[in-house]
């Protein structure tokens, strides 16, 4: 037993210096050497084989699923399962047939995602603009490729790309995709990488290949001309701003607003939404419309469904009488996703490095590659008709004399020896000698020998026209302007966006639709919130409260106005009256913690009505201290709702007195003792936080009670209680003077 355990013992110490020493060589590794060694590799892989497009237009993702569907013939021939499509893409896309089928509903044509779709689709592939359609399963959906991929594949059989191995090395692929147009602008493109993004924003088939050819001609043209604005395949309208346009088109960043188009139905009294910014969907639109109905803030509307059905996109709002349709869409235009920004980021790979890029520079770079494929391409044309020439001129030579090959080849013993001995006979070289030994014994004759011989001349004409080509920039821009006008004719379809120029527009403020009235404000000790007209003040005065609770404060004020109010925590919040709604003294109000969503456990204490933030404000603390902050302290240019640090936190806060400019005070102790002070005795601080001045000189047992107006007193011997300077224990209260503190915050 003893042996056991010291076994166990000796197996323990053993593991914990494993440990120990596997700890050590852990910490030992420099966090450089961590980042550069495992960080910065899969950084670089989302950035150049993921996440950001290049010069074609394309990520890795989109290239590997048209390739795969254009080796499988699916340009001519009829559609096939997604499900097939997306089993033969994982020869080149190792991720999953989830991420491979997701990249597919995003370029078919049933999505809507693109412009200018590139599969072909029949099922449901759901919709860009609908966050809960969802796409069918691959294996209830068919596709494949659209005409447009015609124009995308052009001649990449004929070495216009380069072709790598794929990720087994079982097959190749090409390192981009030879587009014919400058798919890179007219294709939509979004790519979250790690530390940078890409946003590009999808153009016009017609405008961009039309802006091309005009770059083609003069570099130096005005793009804006020819390529007004983005184009988004889910319609809506641009917010155009010259000035805003020309600033995401020179440097490639940017925003500009889109918004929704809609038309007004009299006889239903209705609004029919028929177009939304590509940025939103439907449902995100009706859970922020109603969330607006639900708050208050949106009056005007009964009813908003989502009629979308096969004939495209619908949202149903229904008005209330009287409603005018157009004041009501610049009020929602504002308010929700109706209208919304697109940020654009142009991050393009150029050779393998991000580079974000304005239209001219795209342009540019997409021009030089484009020159380049299209060399490419009449270079592999030269060689293959060289090669072809190269052959019949060796038929040429044995034009000469027929039958002397034929008694050549007959008299040969061995087959191998074949070749040779025409090389020999006729002066030919092995490629040509080759052709001549597998011509067909019906094509040895005169006839046959005759036609192939007359394409010589042909052939050295065409190939000199193409060596002309080689060495003109200008034929080879003429070659891609001519393509560029030809697809033009195919496939140009019309603007789905509309432009609407900014100087046009109307922008809704709120400030202008809200009706302004008299109101009373009541605020309670528990934080009860009521906001009472004075028709219905009137008609009922008494004040309803919970049981134990009773008035805090209360003031006039009018509709529009913004108020303050001050929270046990030092915070003070912003509320516009207009977003209470109207209630009678019978109701208990509106419980304000929850109302402007305080912390756990804060609660009001003061509230009043700033009136455009000039005076000051009066802070009275229990520990007999009083400070004086300017009101325009708690002003602020932006819509902030909270304010922290709003007065000092050193003592409780007891009483908030709002000056329009000096006043007479009286300040009430527990001892029963009462001082009235000019509130010039108080200097004025500039910071919120200040800890202010002595104004109770206090007995250890005793605290500040209250402080309020004179005028709001019962006080009749005011000079009992004067001071002139400040601190000062005060006079006791006279019974006569003691009055109902009914303003009191304890």
């Amino acid at each position: 037993m003893a042996r056991k355990k010291a076994e166990k013992t000796e197996n323990k110490k053993a593991v914990n210096s494993d440990v120990e020493g596997l700890r050590a060589e852990v910490l030992e590794q420099p966090i450089t050497e961590t980042l550069e060694v495992n960080y910065m590799p899969y950084a670089m892989s989302v950035i150049v084989s993921r996440a950001i497009p290049e010069i074609d237009g394309f990520k890795p993702s989109h290239r590997k699923l048209l390739y795969t569907m254009y080796k499988m013939g699916l340009l001519t021939g009829s559609r096939t399962k997604s499900a097939n499509i997306v089993g033969q893409t994982m020869r080149l896309n190792p991720h999953g047939d989830a991420a491979i089928y997701e990249t597919m509903v995003r370029l078919a044509k049933g999505n809507e995602t693109l412009l200018t779709p590139f599969v072909d689709s029949k099922g449901n592939f759901g919709k860009v603009y609908s966050r809960d359609m969802a796409y069918a399963a691959s294996r209830y959906t068919e596709a494949k490729l659209a005409p447009i991929c015609a124009e995308i594949f052009r001649d990449i059989d004929k070495d216009t790309v380069d072709f790598v191995d794929n990720y087994d090395s079982s097959m190749k692929e090409p390192t981009l995709i030879p587009t014919a147009f400058p798919n890179v602008l007219v294709s939509a493109n979004t790519g979250i990488a790690v530390g940078m993004a890409s946003n590009i924003c999808g153009f016009n088939l017609g405008e961009t290949c039309r802006a091309e050819i005009e770059y083609l001609d003069d570099p130096d043209f005005d793009i804006m001309t020819v390529l007004k604005a983005p184009d988004f395949s889910t319609g809506g309208e641009i917010i155009y701003n010259a000035d805003e346009m020309r600033g995401i088109y020179d440097t490639g960043r940017g925003s500009f607003k889109i918004r929704s188009k809609y038309r007004y139905i009299k006889e239903e009294n209705l609004i029919e939404v028929y177009e939304i910014p590509y940025t939103t969907t439907s449902e995100a639109i009706i859970d922020k419309v109603a969330e607006l109905i639900k708050t208050g803030k949106v009056k005007e509307i009964n009813d908003m469904r989502d009629e979308t059905d096969l004939s495209g996109l619908k949202l149903a709002i229904e008005l209330k009488r009287g409603t005018d349709p157009d004041k009501l869409m610049a009020k929602l235009f504002k308010m929700t996703p109706l209208m919304d920004s697109f940020a654009c980021n142009f991050n393009i790979l150029i050779a393998g490095m991000p580079k974000v890029m304005g239209i001219r520079e795209i342009l540019e770079e997409w021009t030089a590659w484009r020159i380049d494929c299209v060399k490419r391409r009449v270079y592999n044309d030269v060689q293959k008709k060289k090669e072809k020439l190269h052959l019949l001129r060796g038929l040429e030579k044995i034009l000469l004399d027929i039958d002397k090959a034929i008694a050549i080849i007959r008299n040969t013993e061995e087959e191998a020896e074949v070749v040779p001995n025409l090389m020999i006979g006729f002066g030919i070289d092995q490629t040509q000698a080759e052709y001549v030994a597998d011509i067909r014994l019906r094509n040895i004759n005169k006839e046959y020998i005759l036609k192939r011989t007359a394409e010589t001349a042909d052939l050295e004409k065409e190939i000199e026209d193409l060596e002309g080509v080689l060495k003109s920039q200008r034929k080879v821009k003429g070659i891609i302007k001519k393509e560029l006008q030809e697809i033009i004719k195919k496939y140009e379809e019309p603007r789905r966006t509309s432009i609407v120029y900014d100087s046009d527009v109307t922008e809704y403020n709120e400030e202008d639709h809200i009706e302004d009235y008299a109101v009373t404000v009541f605020l309670s000790k528990e934080g009860y919130f009521k906001k009472i007209t004075p028709q219905s003040l009137r008609m009922s005065s008494e004040q309803k409260y919970k049981e134990g609770d009773s008035l805090r404060c209360s003031f006039r004020s009018g509709n529009k106005a913004e108020i303050l109010v001050f929270t046990d925590r030092q915070q003070v919040y912003k509320i516009k009256l207009s977003d209470i709604a109207d209630t009678k003294a019978s109701a208990l109000g509106q419980y304000l913690p929850s109302a402007l969503g305080m912390d756990e456990g804060e609660a009001p204490i003061w509230a009043f009505d700033p009136q455009g933030y000039t005076g000051n404000v009066l802070f009275f603390f229990k520990n007999g201290k009083a400070a004086k902050v300017p009101l325009s302290s708690y002003a602020t240019k932006t819509n902030r709702k909270k304010l922290t640090g709003a007065y000092s936190d050193k003592s409780p806060l007891m009483s908030v007195l709002q000056l329009e400019g000096d006043v007479q005070v009286a300040v009430y102790s527990t001892e029963d003792r009462a001082i009235v002070l000019g509130s010039e005795l108080i200097p004025l601080k500039t910071s919120r936080g200040s800890q202010g001045v002595n104004v109770l000189t206090l007995k250890k047992q005793y605290t500040l009670k209250e402080a309020r107006k004179l005028e709001d007193t019962e006080i009749k011997n005011v000079s009992r209680y004067r001071v002139k300077n400040i601190p000062a224990a005060g006079a006791l209260l006279k019974p006569e003077d003691r009055g109902e503190q009914q303003m009191s915050i304890l």
